[in-house]
């Protein structure tokens, strides 16, 4: 990455992990924990700052390489060897952005139909996998600059004011605190599946940290721009389940629930709509660049434009529902991965 495009300072890298952070339905999370309040406010406290640690040191070294994650894992698994970990990485990069179209069509579909009667999803599933594409193309500088200071910070701050009036509404903090009940989950797993969370980003933040003035705001921006939503989603998602009892096979029904709130309600879906637009974007453009390991004669824009097709048909064609296994298993692939290159670096401080 030449110097003139390393311009993403401290605060333009916070902003942008703080938007990706944000993700309405890994609120439901929490509910596969199975653990007291107390418990789980500790195991997000832990697996946050373990997993946000991990994410920060592969940040500072995609800063210091300037080149995509991907090509990264040439060092020190070889040339073919990096091929699989791209194989895994577009694997899951394609599963995130299906996931994400799905939420963001949904959120669509419940507000045109409390304004208009009609919800029409597959429309908008087509509709923002065009828009993903689009976002894709401006890549991370012009994705930062014109879309998450202009439009999508603000979407962030009110759809977090939002979800934090409304789970706190509906709960008795103190009944919850006092009263554990009856909860047979393992601490531990809660912490890797709030580990698994963030560790599924690190295959993805070399992508975005090339572009990172100096390795300082690269890893103090990624690992506490993700840290803030990180605590935030499964602090108060802690809250949510075990207050209104949501079923983590049926996660969209936190949006159903929230689009039975009147004009707040639709201001909220509206703000979450365009929060979840940026996952969309990341996801999209990780898998062409992944994919560039590869395919390195294939202009990045075709690439662009057909993962985004690929993920669009996905989302018209999957039910993504039940994803906790998923994570887990990303976990166990990614967090070694991450292991090799990290110790790699750190003995040879050489990353080609």
């Amino acid at each position: 990455m030449p110097d003139r495009l390393r311009v993403l300072g401290f605060f333009d890298t916070t902003l942008l992990w703080l938007n990706l952070g944000v993700s309405l339905l890994v609120l439901v999370l929490p509910a596969y924990f199975d653990l007291s309040l107390k418990d789980a406010l500790a195991a997000t406290l832990v697996g946050g700052l373990i997993g946000n640690s991990m994410l920060a040191l592969a940040a500072l070294i995609g800063s210091d390489a300037r080149v995509p994650t991907m090509v990264l894992q040439r060092a020190p698994l070889g040339r073919r060897g990096s091929y699989l970990a791209t194989v895994l990485n577009v694997a899951q990069c394609l599963g995130w952005a299906i996931f994400e179209l799905i939420v963001i069509a949904t959120a669509a579909g419940l507000l045109c139909d409390q304004l208009f009667g009609f919800e029409a999803v597959w429309a908008w599933k087509l509709l923002f996998g065009g828009l993903a594409a689009a976002l894709a193309l401006m890549g991370p500088i012009g994705f930062v600059r014109r879309f998450v200071r202009k439009f999508a910070i603000w979407a962030v701050a009110a759809s977090v004011a939002y979800l934090a009036w409304w789970i706190l509404e509906g709960a008795d903090l103190g009944a919850l605190w006092s009263h554990p009940g009856e909860h047979h989950g393992s601490f531990w797993i809660a912490v890797d599946t709030v580990v698994a969370v963030t560790v599924s980003w690190a295959p993805l933040v070399a992508d975005y940290t090339r572009f990172s003035r100096d390795r300082r705001s690269a890893f103090f921006g990624v690992g506490l721009g993700y840290l803030l939503p990180t605590l935030f989603q499964f602090g108060f998602g802690s809250i949510l389940v075990l207050s209104r009892g949501v079923d983590p096979n049926h996660p969209e029904l936190i949006l159903t629930a929230i689009a039975g709130g009147g004009a707040a309600a639709a201001l909220a879906l509206l703000a979450l709509t365009v929060d979840e637009t940026d996952e969309a974007f990341a996801n999209v453009y990780s898998a062409a660049i992944s994919t560039q390991n590869v395919l390195s004669r294939v202009p990045q824009r075709l690439l662009i434009a057909g993962v985004s097709v690929v993920a669009t048909a996905g989302a018209l064609a999957i039910d993504m529902r039940s994803y906790q296994r998923f994570l887990l298993l990303l976990g166990a692939v990614f967090v070694p991965l991450l292991g090799v290159l990290a110790a790699h670096w750190l003995g040879t401080r050489r990353l080609r």
